[in-house]
């Protein structure tokens, strides 16, 4: 497990978490210094009121200054706006630790209680990152959002880490190493664009470069969709932004293409955003002078998107689910080229019902309602999520069953999750 060289501290005096971060350094202001903070430091034996002590002296304040708006010109909402208020504290190192071992992703992963205990400091580092990241107190977690970050995200990010040790293992020392294209195929209000976001941060903490990207980045402009409506004239599922037919592809492939060359420090690009909410909902591509830089060298891409990995279908098959199917059916084709042929290592949330889409987008709505914000009624809603449900009941069985076009199957991470959007299970 070479990834996990870079994880590890470089001595340790004990083989459980019964101690705790020598000094509490990872919990005090010089993590200010990230990502140019070296080795981590080593845990040590203490008492278990020690332990306590130094959990407790966590600042639960947001000390690297970060806003939701951190990353490539992306927001997320408050990671704990979704969760159960009831507080579950954590008291000591012991019982994270315990508690990260339940986690259902550790066997995919390679980790065992004992690269755990090696590398607890690390995870606790991570946790807090994330928490400051997410405006969390770190000693107050609900249960959600312990098993959100330390059983999804965090276990997550190490997967990625070693694929890039992987990919990165085929170049000769010296070599100029193109970023490595993680996809992240995943259903529309599942979290997948909190998780990207999660891990572009981490990333961006040790000092690794990164990039996020959406396929929503890449939807046709305002004048195309209407000419795309108006050459499919009563298919519903072509009227508006989202299925395959309604991205411009052309556009995907010099992004990608683009992003594969920054090997360099001082080369950049600009990275196309969609503003959804032009033309009253109807969306437009933003203006290219609001698109965020990317500067190289670049270790990885993260790309997201709720059809990432979708193949097209027998004719016979599609007509059965939708006969309006049958023309994007025939549009995603071409998207192999356009996209997943760019990615070599790939992230699938799995869900056991496409339904899901809906509550959650409902939750979403409600909850911006709630807000006095601009909110869809239930019925639009409805006829909105109508739009995708075709193509998740077509394209979804295939997605799990044999993973997306030419991906390794080496090489893919399977997370099935709850209605809660909690991770269950890991392949």
């Amino acid at each position: 497990m070479a990834a996990f060289n870079v994880l590890s501290p470089r001595t340790r005096t004990c083989p459980v978490p019964s101690g705790c971060i020598s000094n509490g350094a990872c919990w005090n202001y010089n993590c200010r210094k990230l990502p140019n903070y070296g080795p981590f430091p080593s845990v040590v034996a203490v008492s278990e009121a020690e332990d306590r002590r130094t959990l407790n002296s966590m600042p639960s304040a947001n000390v690297f200054g970060l806003s939701n708006s951190y990353g490539s010109g992306r927001k997320s909402g408050p990671l704990h706006a979704v969760f159960p208020s009831t507080p579950a504290k954590v008291s000591s190192v012991r019982e994270l630790f315990e508690f990260i071992c339940t986690g259902p992703l550790l066997e995919k992963i390679g980790m065992t209680s004992e690269k755990i205990a090696e590398s607890i400091d690390n995870w606790i580092l991570y946790g807090s990152q994330l928490c400051r990241l997410f405006e969390l107190n770190e000693m107050y977690l609900t249960e959600p959002q312990k098993i959100r970050i330390y059983h999804y995200y965090i276990p997550v990010f190490l997967w990625c880490i070693q694929e890039i040790s992987h990919h990165s293992s085929f170049f000769k020392e010296g070599d100029q190493i193109p970023p490595l294209v993680i996809g992240f195929s995943a259903p529309q209000g599942c979290g997948k664009t909190t998780l990207v976001f999660a891990l572009d941060f981490l990333f961006q903490l040790n000092g690794r470069k990164s990039a996020t990207i959406s396929i929503d980045d890449f939807y046709l402009t305002a004048n195309e969709q209407a000419k795309l409506r108006e050459s499919n004239p009563g298919n519903g599922l072509l009227e508006f932004r989202g299925n395959a037919g309604s991205h411009d592809l052309q556009l995907s492939v010099e992004t990608l293409t683009a992003l594969g060359s920054l090997t360099k420090k001082g080369e950049k690009i600009k990275i196309p955003r969609y503003n959804k909410h032009a033309f009253n909902g109807k969306g437009d591509r933003a203006d290219p002078a609001t698109w965020p830089e990317v500067e190289g060298p670049l270790t990885v891409v993260l790309f997201e998107g709720w059809m990432l990995g979708f193949k097209p279908d027998p004719v016979e098959v599609v007509k059965s689910v939708d006969p309006q199917l049958e023309i994007v059916n025939k549009n995603l084709e071409a998207y192999y080229d356009a996209w997943d042929k760019f990615i070599k290592s790939w992230i699938i949330i799995k869900i056991h019902d496409p339904v899901y889409v809906y509550q959650w987008r409902l939750q979403a709505e409600i909850a911006m309602r709630n807000d006095g914000k601009p909110g869809m009624s239930d019925e639009e809603v409805m006829d909105f999520v109508s739009r995708y449900l075709p193509a998740y009941k077509a394209y979804l069985p295939t997605l799990y069953l044999e993973g997306p076009k030419g991906a390794d199957l080496n090489h893919i991470l399977v997370v099935e999750i709850d209605e809660g959007r909690n991770p269950i299970l890991g392949n």
